[in-house]
């Protein structure tokens, strides 16, 4: 979802973005001092996952975590712990996630704020700030699939589709997708999934059972896209002995433990998790946008629905009853 963003305050190595009214691009209204990476009338993403490309995190191919700006709690900006933001009788508001992007301008650090081409579609670029993202990393870099490889996923929302388009776009033979709905599966073609299977049509068979039939033994690699640990430990038990992986994007929301066989670990399988899909926004958001130009990534079957800001109740509503993949909403 992208607002039209905003903020009335400048700072040092700070920016200030506005999306003026239409579909036309985010662009950098000013930027504050020692800022250099980008300038005024740029297009940019604003991006929760903060890359400041000089802390030993940053530099290393490892991971994605800034050891500087990671904090994503924080309800200030990063460097001075100020908001930037104030209500009408002149409280301060907080600062959201690095981005605060429901508002018409917006402050964002700079290691926050990704510059891409001002040749792609604004509504195309917001989905790379974030679910779209996760889901293509968490399949190229953090699992790493292989042509051939089978691949099940836990999950047909936004990430769950953005893994099956990364694991269609590597060769994978097999990409079988697991959800309660089924009118997402129609869906789930246009992203190269194959088989579908909906847990409440198994009768007594478990899904990891008929997954291994599916693949002759366990899925090479499994997403848990939901973020309960039951079905982390049914995306598991679903992958193959041996070499089988198991990558959780969901985040738990009950912060229950996760119980594994450790015996099962001993014989070869592994479980990972991710945060943004292991990418790094300075360097993989453009590449992203790239592939989207020359026609290589399907960006646009993820957007499924376009409302206006005032219409923002429904677009929720439409979120909560799994009619929509991606809703823009538009601050005109």
């Amino acid at each position: 979802m992208l607002g039209r963003l905003g903020s009335r305050f400048s700072a040092v190595l700070s920016v200030i973005l506005t999306l003026p009214s239409g579909k036309c691009p985010l662009v950098v209204e000013s930027v504050g001092e020692h800022v250099e990476e980008v300038e005024e009338g740029d297009m940019v993403v604003p991006v929760f996952r903060p890359n400041c490309r000089e802390c030993r995190d940053c530099k290393s191919q490892k991971g994605n975590e800034c050891s500087i700006f990671g904090n994503l709690v924080t309800t200030k900006m990063p460097r001075d712990a100020t908001s930037r933001f104030k209500g009408k009788n002149g409280e301060d508001l907080h600062h959201f996630f690095h981005v605060s992007s429901f508002s018409e301008y917006t402050v964002v650090d700079v290691v926050n704020v990704v510059k891409i081409s001002s040749d792609i579609p604004v509504d195309k670029a917001c989905l790379l700030s974030c679910g779209v993202s996760t889901g293509i990393g968490a399949a190229w870099k953090v699992a790493d699939i292989e042509e051939g490889s089978t691949v099940a996923i836990f999950g047909l929302g936004a990430v769950g589709l953005a893994v099956a388009e990364g694991a269609r776009l590597r060769g994978a033979s097999k990409i079988i997708g697991v959800d309660l709905n089924e009118e997402k599966f129609e869906t789930g073609k246009k992203f190269g999934v194959t088989d579908f299977i909906n847990p409440t049509g198994c009768g007594e068979r478990k899904v990891s059972e008929v997954i291994k039939d599916i693949t002759d033994g366990g899925a090479d690699y499994c997403f848990e896209c939901i973020g309960l640990s039951s079905l982390m430990e049914d995306a598991f038990h679903c992958t193959r002995q041996g070499w089988g992986k198991t990558v959780i994007l969901g985040v738990e929301k009950h912060a229950t433990p996760l119980a594994i066989d450790t015996g099962f670990l001993l014989r070869g399988r592994t479980v990972a998790g991710s945060f943004f899909g292991g990418l790094k926004p300075k360097s993989d958001i453009p590449m992203l946008a790239h592939k989207y130009l020359n026609k290589e990534l399907n960006l646009d079957g993820f957007i499924t629905h376009q409302v206006s800001f005032q219409d923002i109740n429904k677009a929720f509503d439409l979120l909560l009853h799994g009619k929509c993949i991606r809703c823009i909403i538009w601050m005109d």
